[in-house]
């Protein structure tokens, strides 16, 4: 499977991200060594994910959440 993740940051901030290991991906956020955003750690939740059978929709969907368009509805809807 590929996962899209939502993740809520200690500073407010949200962070989205992909994967194809959801558990093992959340673990490095919550340990600082993800270096994407060891710089804004420590992580405070995870407000949403999304399971894909194919990789390429996953990766567009990761795509548009980090569009402004789909900051928008990731606020609307997603959090």
């Amino acid at each position: 499977m590929h996962y899209v993740y939502i993740l809520e940051l200690q500073n407010g901030q949200h962070y989205v991200g992909y994967t194809t290991n959801l558990d093992n991906r959340i673990a490095r956020h919550a340990s600082g060594n993800a270096c994407t955003t060891t710089d804004r750690m420590p992580m405070k939740s995870i407000d949403f994910y999304a399971a894909f059978r194919s990789e390429k929709k996953a990766r567009d969907f990761e795509k548009y959440l980090k569009s402004s368009s789909g900051f928008a509805f990731r606020n609307k809807r997603l959090l």
